[in-house]
């Protein structure tokens, strides 16, 4: 193949992406409640080992771009669209102002906003810190988080405690930390109750993030189930306002299986929004778009979401690849990843409907019949061919993954 000099690597890359087949147009797209972050459109490739390899971009631009690929919902940190010395004054109102008018423009809706409270350096030591100033400053950060919320229309404010912990040991007292964590939140929801009474709205969901890892070498909050322990402690005055955010690579880097992560929020009523994406476990937080290196458990992932009727948010929660260029990243990364992700949604309602699943399923449930009072190895022995079901229905999904279960089979 001849060289592909610049002026011809976009059309390349437009008509290899039409090649690849499989995707679903703006309008059908849009039918999904998928929402695209700001953080995750500007990401200009950077990290600690890694210099930017993409252009800087803003909200206006990420905004009607989602709007053209058929992404409905935007979300933000507060800090991502303004400057931090702008915060709660004239300079947030002008930029608010901006971004409603994009969002009407484009027929796009906010529907989440979450605080920055782990990248300025006044969050060193966490926004729960010792200083009074320090958690008086947090409070003002996740209560002007609220407003922007009130202001742009958004159901939902996350937090993610990802700077709530320490780098050496006894430098904190953790369970003085987790008070003032809290003080935080409970700021948070009373400012909610406060505005949405004023402007007649109903209140936020306020969701908490987990992460194990990064940035601080120890975290007081790193899982889900770490925090739905925190949301019961009695330290929140308002738990029934506070419920999870999970993010499927965080629930999978420190080993855990995300699905059952997911059913134990389920089981406590507190599974309100969902960060999407993909990557590998026992690993650093690469965010890789969802489907792309675990499609079989994001299968099982999307089965469990829908035979529980999940109706919440799917936030497109990962990075473009340092190697996609600025137009690849609404050429094929989001209107990507959408794709792949309507199609593991819509392959969880075909495993919920296939009939052999279903006598599979019915099948290990109603057991053997054995009669009452038999002994352990009489149930074994009635019940051991049944439990090979457990065997078939994973093959059964992995044919509905592949598309063998239509026949596709390859002649050797």
């Amino acid at each position: 193949m001849k060289p592909v000099p610049p002026s011809g690597q976009k059309a390349l890359v437009e008509r290899l992406m039409q090649a690849c087949g499989g995707g679903y147009s703006p309008e059908t797209r849009r039918k999904y409640f998928i929402s695209g972050p700001q953080w995750a459109a500007s990401y200009r490739g950077q990290a600690l080992f890694h210099a930017p390899t993409r252009e800087a971009i803003g909200f206006e631009d990420v905004i009607r771009e989602y709007a053209r690929i058929g992404i409905g919902f935007w979300t933000t940190h507060d800090t991502d669209v303004i400057p931090t010395e702008h915060l709660g004054k004239d300079g947030q109102q002008e930029i608010v102002a901006a971004i409603r008018k994009s969002l009407a423009n484009h027929g796009v809706r906010c529907s989440m906003v979450t605080a920055e409270t782990f990248y300025h350096e006044v969050f060193a030591a966490s926004p729960a810190a010792e200083a009074p100033e320090i958690r008086a400053y947090a409070a003002f950060r996740v209560n002007n988080t609220v407003d922007l919320g009130h202001e742009l229309g958004a159901q939902y404010a996350v937090y993610w405690p990802g700077s709530l912990g320490y780098y050496v040991q006894g430098a904190i007292e953790e369970t003085q930390t987790l008070r003032w964590y809290a003080d935080a939140l409970n700021s948070a929801t009373e400012h909610d109750i406060e505005v949405a009474r004023s402007k007649n709205r109903p209140v936020l969901k306020h969701c908490l993030e987990a992460k194990p890892f990064e940035p601080q070498a120890e975290i007081l909050l790193p899982t889900s189930d770490a925090m739905l322990a925190f949301i019961a402690s009695g330290l929140l005055t308002h738990p029934e306002m506070v419920g999870l955010n999970p993010e499927y690579l965080h629930e999978l880097m420190w080993g855990s299986a995300p699905r059952a992560a997911l059913a134990r929020a389920l089981v406590a009523g507190k599974l309100w929004h969902f960060d999407i994406n993909d990557g590998y476990r026992l690993k650093h937080d690469v965010d890789i778009g969802v489907g792309l290196v675990n499609p079989l458990d994001w299968l099982n992932v999307l089965v469990l979401l829908r035979s529980h009727g999940y109706h919440g948010p799917f936030n497109l929660d990962y990075k473009p690849p340092r190697t996609t260029s600025n137009h690849g990243v609404f050429a094929v990364s989001f209107p990507s990843a959408v794709d792949r992700f309507i199609t593991l949604w819509e392959m969880a309602g075909e495993v919920s409907e296939d009939p052999v699943i279903r006598e599979a399923t019915e099948a290990l449930k109603a057991g053997a019949g054995v009669p009452p009072g038999a002994d352990a190895k009489a149930i074994f022995e009635a019940n051991k061919d049944l439990l090979t079901l457990h065997e078939l229905i994973a093959h059964r999904l992995v044919q509905i993954l592949l598309g063998l279960h239509r026949g596709r089979v390859y002649l050797v």
